[in-house]
């Protein structure tokens, strides 16, 4: 297995190409990392940084929606996107010799669709049912409780997906307004992967980038001060319980980032895991219990959630009399405790998850 090489320039007047050469690689992956998300609709119908991303594979000015996926699958490749709260991901993978076709596909699509009418009203119900369906899951459901709860009126606390009722307030102008607000910024990443150098790449991508990019648009920064700790409950008929806890933190930049990531993988990221051996294996109180850490650029969260046994709800849920909430605590102090033997025995392992890009 050959080991890759890393390389990255900042594109003139443009945005930043990052390339990771890996000489004996067969295949090659694409990406183009759009830094607006969620949070970038502090006066925006919710849902709509997600909305945009649907919308780009329903057509360009030069390709339709099915000939979009055609040419991508023609050269043995395939297309995906996802919407975070501050970023927006295209990408694109498949056999090396097919990086020229990847790159131009991802541009035509990300630069120049066009957001037909009639594909936008169908889209919209196609968003409604996965709104649905998330809100239809307890386990999903709780991911937006928490960052409800977490962020209070912040954008941070929206839904990615929005809601059935801001996704009727979004139309083709709001679209391309968003669109072409960030999808040409110079603060904008395109990755790249594969047995090429980043002169090869930068050459299959420079007939397809936009002539011209714009300054880094600003979102509304997080104040924690300005928050109150909150509490949310669904109830519902389920067969499980579900919890989150959730604390404020850092941003990416503060040099606590990697204690922050520590602290996770200790509690909550594995089978061998502190809270998941005390909670699950020697309880038997939750049937999945993790945690994680969600760095933003000048605030952070810390999370843990667990499904607790459907015999959980009838305990007692006093502050320090819930079992569930006891243990946690229990854990959380043992592991204080026992700190440094417990980050000895995990020193060689952190390597593996933070460095898988797609996990």
């Amino acid at each position: 297995m050959s080991t890759a090489t890393y390389a990255w320039q900042q594109l003139p007047g443009g945005p930043r190409l990052a390339v990771a050469t890996v000489p004996d690689s067969e295949c090659a992956a694409l990406s183009i990392y759009v830094p607006a998300g969620s949070r970038d609709e502090s006066s925006l119908p919710a849902g709509l940084a997600h909305f945009v991303e649907h919308m780009v594979f329903k057509g360009t000015s030069r390709r339709s929606a099915r000939e979009l996926s055609f040419e991508i699958e023609n050269v043995g490749g395939q297309l995906n996107a996802c919407t975070t709260e501050d970023h927006t991901v295209y990408e694109g993978r498949g056999e090396a010799d097919g990086l020229p076709v990847l790159a131009d596909v991802l541009a035509d699509m990300v630069w120049h669709a066009t957001f037909p009418e009639a594909e936008i009203a169908l889209e919209r119900e196609v968003i409604g049912e996965e709104i649905t369906m998330y809100r239809e899951n307890p386990s999903d459901h709780i991911g937006d409780l928490i960052s409800a709860a977490l962020w209070g009126n912040h954008p941070l606390g929206n839904p990615i997906s929005g809601t059935p009722e801001s996704i009727q307030q979004i139309d083709r102008s709001t679209l391309l307004d968003f669109r072409n607000r960030h999808h040409c910024r110079t603060d904008l990443i395109i990755a790249a992967a594969g047995p090429f150098t980043l002169a090869e790449v930068h050459r299959a991508l420079k007939p397809h980038l936009p002539k011209q990019f714009h300054a880094p648009w600003q979102p509304l920064a997080f104040d924690p001060t300005a928050t109150a700790p909150q509490h949310l409950t669904d109830e519902r008929e389920t067969d499980q319980l579900q919890l989150a806890l959730a604390w404020h933190t850092p941003g990416r930049h503060h040099p606590l980032r990697n204690a922050l990531r520590l602290l996770s993988l200790m509690l909550g990221e594995s089978a061998s895991s502190r809270l998941f051996l005390e909670l699950r294996e020697e309880r038997g109180l939750c049937y999945q219990i993790s945690s994680d850490i969600t760095l933003f650029d000048e605030t952070g969260a810390f999370e843990i959630s667990a499904g607790l046994d459907p015999e959980a709800r009838a305990e007692p849920r006093a502050t320090r009399k819930w079992p569930p909430l006891g243990a946690l605590r229990r854990t959380m102090r043992r592991s204080e405790a026992a700190g440094k033997p417990w980050l000895s025995r995990r020193r060689p392992s952190p390597r593996g998850p933070w460095m898988a890009p797609w996990a």
